[in-house]
């Protein structure tokens, strides 16, 4: 489920990024496709709290730096090219910076894993994200939650 919370986050930060406030963005298109209420609100939730916390924001709204890391071979051979595409659109919206994206190759490859593809990936760097802020990164996940 949280995979499913990254992909509305990244959609509202792209759409942050193109000059519209949270407010002007139209979830019906997300519901259409097939994003629960209970998502939608939590993905709202963890990017109110981020921008309220005043962490971040120039990032969320200017994108991330024009750097960006490079594989080396060993890494190459895990991490399959879809998956290290997707960790780098994360980090140019915004949601990693250089350190995290780090973090996130040096955990894949410490972890042992053979290879990486978009879904793992995918299910990686939704637990980083949500783990990343600690106590103060908790989102919502009921059933029933909303934002007023």
């Amino acid at each position: 489920m949280q995979e499913r919370i990254v992909e509305i986050i990244l959609y509202l930060v792209s759409e942050l990024r193109s000059n519209k406030r949270l407010s002007d963005v139209d979830v019906s298109s997300l519901t259409r496709d097939g994003y629960t209420q209970s998502e939608i609100s939590s993905a709202f939730s963890w990017l109110f709290e981020r921008l309220s916390l005043g962490k971040s924001m120039t990032d969320v709204t200017s994108g991330a730096s024009t750097s960006h890391r490079m594989l080396n071979d060993t890494e190459k051979m895990v991490v399959e090219s879809q998956a290290y595409g997707y960790l780098i659109q994360c980090q140019q919206l915004g949601l990693f910076n250089n350190i995290d994206v780090e973090t996130i190759i040096e955990r894949i490859m410490t972890a042992g894993f053979t290879t990486i593809g978009l879904p793992e990936m995918k299910s990686f760097v939704a637990g980083y994200l949500f783990d990343m802020e600690g106590s103060n990164g908790q989102v919502s996940l009921g059933m029933n939650d909303t934002i007023h």
